[in-house]
């Protein structure tokens, strides 16, 4: 397979969370079959990476063991080996990170942020993968206090640039890195709106970027402000929204990063991203002969 850089496109990575109180999906994956026959419909879809997690990161959630993370996920990895995209593994622990790669995973995908340590650095370094530096505060049980920002996009920034500088000392390479804003991460209110207004800004560092905010709670409170507005017009009750009904919206973020050069959006719905995403690729094509 030819490397997770080499593409002229925009990855699409599809969410298999091995886990059972993830915010949108907890629950739907738990066992291996449904992991494994979930993984090969994304890639069916259009998913050229699929980013396996064990514990959720969610808001409010609380942290398992890497024991209890490593049994949830390295039974997955073992049964995707031959899968026809590349494998992320989503976590927090060094650990498992390493033993992630040893089982096949191709790229680490940590959400540490600012919790940034040491030891993940060194193994990091010691791989020799891709690895997803997201911007986060606190831990999930204290992000949203953590929110706070006289310049969410400057703030962001040099948070990640230094993040960025601590990889590059612990000797991780260069080529490796790949940044994430981290939507949703410790952001509140029109944080995650600033963010996603100014991600040119986050190329300015030099890596590719990823782009995670499928489902997230600032899409929800904006389509959830909209079905109010247009119930109030009608004189109706607003239907209200499951999650799964963001999809349409994070595919319209898929666009705007597409467009804005990202390397990869990681989403739920692979389907309506990949397929947004194809419009685009097309349109661009046609553009280059014009």
């Amino acid at each position: 397979m030819s490397s997770v850089f080499s593409s002229s496109g925009t990855h699409v990575m599809g969410i298999l969370n091995v886990t059972p109180d993830s915010f949108s999906d907890g629950g739907e994956h738990y066992t291996l079959q449904e992991a494994v026959d979930h993984a090969y419909r994304m890639v069916e879809d259009g998913a050229t990476i699929i980013d396996i997690g064990g514990e959720s990161t969610r808001p409010g959630s609380t942290r398992i063991s890497s024991v209890e993370e490593q049994r949830r996920i390295l039974p997955v990895l073992e049964k995707l080996r031959d899968i026809p995209a590349f494998l992320s593994v989503d976590t927090l622990n060094p650990d498992t990170a390493r033993v992630a790669v040893e089982a096949g995973a191709d790229i680490i995908n940590d959400v540490s942020g600012m919790n940034l340590s040491e030891q993940m650095i060194d193994t990091v370094a010691s791989l020799d993968v891709p690895y997803i530096l997201t911007h986060a505060r606190g831990t999930s049980e204290t992000m949203n206090d953590c929110a706070s920002y006289e310049d969410v996009v400057d703030e962001v920034f040099f948070e990640l640039r230094s993040l960025r500088d601590r990889l590059l000392s612990g000797g991780v390479a260069s080529k490796n890195i790949i940044l994430d804003p981290g939507l949703g991460f410790a952001k509140v209110g029109m944080q995650d709106w600033q963010l996603c207004a100014s991600m040119t800004r986050f190329q300015e560092l030099g890596h590719p970027l990823l782009i995670a905010g499928s489902r997230k709670r600032f899409l929800g409170r904006l389509l959830e402000a909209e079905d109010r507005q247009r119930a109030e017009c009608l004189g109706v009750e607003p239907r209200g929204r499951t999650v799964d009904e963001r999809d349409a919206a994070t595919a319209a973020l898929s666009v705007i990063a597409a467009l804005n050069g990202a390397w990869g959006v990681r989403v739920h719905d692979v389907r309506s991203s990949a397929d947004a995403l194809a419009v685009v690729q097309q349109v661009r094509a046609y553009s280059s002969e014009m």
